[in-house]
């Protein structure tokens, strides 16, 4: 069982793309061998992980969703040496010249570096200002003989951002979007285990967020859990971003509030969070909030979800930045929820009362 900090590291430098996760579902699987009873992988990749509660048979569940996969690219063109590639996920193309990656081929990973051709090359509309992705290329330092014989369209390919401390309990690496709410989630098994919990938890590892939410539809209706608890990160306050709009990141993680969101959990963890003096933001999400939420509210005949979020900077960037403070904090807010639950639970929980 490693450090929740070590861990994380870890993740970020795995890769692990949205709809290609085995990669990443590896090194969560080996982590949550000791932590849980019993792990599976679902038809679409997911990984579930159950521990079980101490209640009498039937017992009530909570799933709490993760989503593991991250953005990239992949490679849909080879001239002259060179790699054209397309985005998996949402990425901004002005973040991408200068970035190192790995190509991931059939028989090895090679390492790469986005590129930007000279201005004078490219079509006089871009000539200046950023330069669309289409115009992007990959270099792989090696001859164009070898990267036709290497290299696929289809490939994958991977930012090569190393994990990076920084001051104030800081974290900077390219997918800490999801990677650190599965670390929040890995913080909140190693707290149960010291304690008793009645319920099953069911901790699952999404795939396929960032591009269809199919992991967190197909979990949530193969486990049909009681209620569900999806973390995702949200956006923290940084250089022009729109203060209503933004979180800080000394100021905790957030609880979502919005059609999503099941107004009493929401109404349960906020106070939960003031009992144990643990600071929290309320993050608003008039419509849809942008995460597996929207898929295990709306399986089967409805799931109750609360939506928990980790303020990230530089969001879908090869440098997003999060504070371990706030893994820690989200860890344990989640574990003394799971431990109150009780088989009265879902008698108080009801929509109207919590309006």
């Amino acid at each position: 069982m490693s450090d929740t900090k070590e861990f994380l590291k870890k993740m970020i430098a795995a890769p692990g793309l949205s709809g290609h996760e085995a990669p990443i579902r590896a090194v969560i699987e080996a982590e949550w061998q000791a932590l849980t009873d019993e792990l599976s992988v679902s038809r679409l990749g997911s990984l579930h992980a159950l521990r079980r509660g101490s209640g009498p048979q039937p017992r009530q569940s909570v799933m709490v969703a993760t989503h593991m996969d991250a953005i990239g690219l992949m490679v849909t063109g080879i001239k002259e040496g060179f790699l054209h590639m397309t985005q998996i996920g949402g990425i901004d193309p002005r973040v991408l010249p200068g970035q190192l990656v790995t190509v991931h081929t059939a028989d090895e990973a090679l390492p790469g570096i986005i590129v930007q051709p000279p201005a004078h090359t490219l079509p006089s509309e871009h000539q200046s200002g950023p330069v669309p992705l289409t115009h992007l290329l990959i270099d792989v330092g090696l001859q164009p003989k070898q990267v036709a014989e290497k290299v696929k369209i289809g490939d994958l390919v991977s930012f090569a951002t190393e994990p990076t401390e920084m001051d104030g309990e800081l974290i900077a690496g390219h997918s800490l979007d999801n990677r650190a709410s599965v670390a929040v989630l890995t913080e909140t098994l190693q707290l149960l285990q010291s304690r008793n919990h009645q319920w099953d938890v069911w901790a699952v590892a999404t795939a396929q967020e960032e591009e269809t939410l199919g992991g967190a539809l197909t979990s949530g209706y193969a486990l049909e859990p009681t209620i569900a608890v999806v973390i995702d990160v949200t956006f923290a306050k940084g250089p022009g971003a729109a203060p209503h709009e933004t979180y800080e990141m000394d100021k905790g993680p957030t609880i979502g509030w919005g059609p999503n969101i099941h107004p009493k959990l929401y109404k349960l963890f906020k106070e939960l969070a003031d009992s144990l003096e643990i600071p929290v933001q309320i993050e608003l999400s008039p419509r849809m909030s942008g995460t597996d939420a929207i898929a295990t509210q709306v399986v089967r005949n409805g799931i109750p979800t609360v939506l928990i979020g980790i303020p990230l900077n530089y969001m879908h960037t090869p440098v997003e930045v999060i504070s371990m403070k706030n893994v820690r904090r989200a860890g344990r807010l989640l574990a003394e929820f799971i431990t109150g639950l009780d088989a009265e639970f879902m008698q108080k929980l009801s929509w109207e009362e919590a309006a």
